[in-house]
């Protein structure tokens, strides 16, 4: 789900277009972690998916299936959680829509967080 609402609709490497600059996102020239919304949103509105602190996701982290997928499932369980978006330590290419990275449940750093996000309840 995090590819999915990074990309929001989009099949460009960020959810802006192909290329990337400071302005797009927050990178390593920046050296800290910003608040959000100090940048441009998708175009599902969510902002700050490319750069500023890697997300932990829920998915525990192994190989992808060879050949074409379409949200291919990870595993059942395993020891390193996936992080997605890059952060304003790393480069360009790890805040593409499709980047991942892992670390063990316990890793704690400044350029790593996680998203919140609230759906509205379903009407009764």
């Amino acid at each position: 789900e995090w590819e999915y609402a990074c990309r929001a609709g989009t099949t460009t490497a960020y959810s802006w277009g192909s290329s990337i600059a400071t302005s797009n996102y927050s990178s390593s020239g920046i050296s800290q972690t910003r608040d959000v919304g100090q940048y441009a949103a998708n175009p599902w509105g969510f902002f700050d998916m490319h750069g500023n602190v890697w997300e932990w996701t829920a998915d525990w982290y192994g190989n992808y299936p060879t050949g074409a997928v379409n949200n291919p499932v990870g595993p059942a369980d395993g020891s390193l959680r996936v992080k997605r978006g890059g952060s304003w330590l790393d480069s360009a290419i790890d805040a593409r829509s499709a980047d991942r990275d892992w670390g063990v449940p316990a890793y704690s750093d400044a350029n790593l967080g996680f998203r919140l996000s609230l759906r509205p309840p379903a009407s009764k």
